[in-house]
């Protein structure tokens, strides 16, 4: 039986991270490469970008960001976007075809932003969401008040 062969297997501490601090890069041929202390910042993307050019849309990036506040931006990539509502509550705006329609996420539940829509983010209740997107390309404008 198969109870019978089970094994435990404990995991060396560099295995374990935190996916809000460190993101993981999913790549051609199922692979998945822990990028450390990966933030938002210009320069980090660039060389992430760089780093998978060879990959370019067939690449993804996964981690866990805090939602704190509602956007005041929207973004909009060239990849899809699976997103996970971790904790907190909020609404995804899409805009598509010049109509807004709105999802609300509770705690579990997902969507999925389709490639070149443009989304924004309503939070309700501060909390934790986690993403999965793809492509080589997010673009970003701003958000007028009340949209």
């Amino acid at each position: 039986m198969f109870w019978q062969y089970a094994v435990t297997i404990t995991g060396m501490p560099d295995d374990v991270f935190d996916l809000s601090k460190t993101y993981v890069h999913l790549g051609v041929g199922g692979t998945a490469l822990p990028l450390h202390d990966f933030s938002w910042s210009r320069q980090e993307i660039m060389a992430y970008l760089r780093k998978f050019a060879a990959e370019r849309d067939e690449r993804r990036l996964m981690g866990i960001v805090p939602m704190a506040k509602t956007w005041t931006h929207w973004e909009c990539h060239t990849g899809e976007e699976v997103v996970v509502l971790l904790s907190g509550s909020c609404d995804v705006i899409q805009e598509i075809d010049g109509q807004y329609l709105t999802i609300s996420l509770r705690p579990g539940q997902a969507m999925i932003n389709p490639r070149g829509v443009w989304h924004t983010s309503d939070v309700h209740e501060p909390g934790q969401t986690l993403f999965v997107a793809a492509g080589r390309l997010t673009r970003y404008r701003a958000r007028e008040p009340g949209r």
